[in-house]
């Protein structure tokens, strides 16, 4: 089963949650705002994808942060304490397992740096060429 994380009310997470369901594809969701997120599996997403496509940068969530907490990004300890206080820091969605079949994602909106276990982001098109 694919388990997608992200958060129940981003405009993102709604257009892949009524793709999952119009193809019929049962999957998990792990809302991060309600739920957080832990530590290891941060550190886990961290092997596979490179902080700056983790984190979304874009978020009002980023921008309000101070200049201290943006520079302290470029270390993994510091950049998983963020995600974990501010979840919506997180980029979405996360794809994460039974996604082997999606190997060959164009990169330019979803990213998989995961070798095909972990993908990060949305691009309807893309997504329903390969499933």
């Amino acid at each position: 089963m694919i388990r997608i994380y992200g958060i129940k009310n981003c405009d993102t997470m709604q257009k892949a949650f009524k793709w999952l369901d119009a193809k019929g594809l049962k999957y998990d969701f792990h809302d991060y705002k309600e739920m957080g997120i832990d530590k290891t599996t941060l550190e886990l997403w961290l092997q596979h994808f490179p902080i700056d496509k983790l984190l979304n940068t874009k978020s009002t969530t980023y921008r309000a942060l101070s200049d201290t907490e943006k520079a302290s990004i470029c270390s993994k300890t510091k950049a998983i304490a963020l995600m974990m206080k501010h979840t919506s820091l997180i980029k979405r969605p996360v794809w994460d397992g039974n996604l082997r079949e999606l190997k060959n994602v164009v990169k330019r909106a979803v990213w998989d740096f995961g070798k095909g276990i972990f993908f990060l982001g949305w691009n309807e098109d893309e997504i329903s060429r390969l499933v």
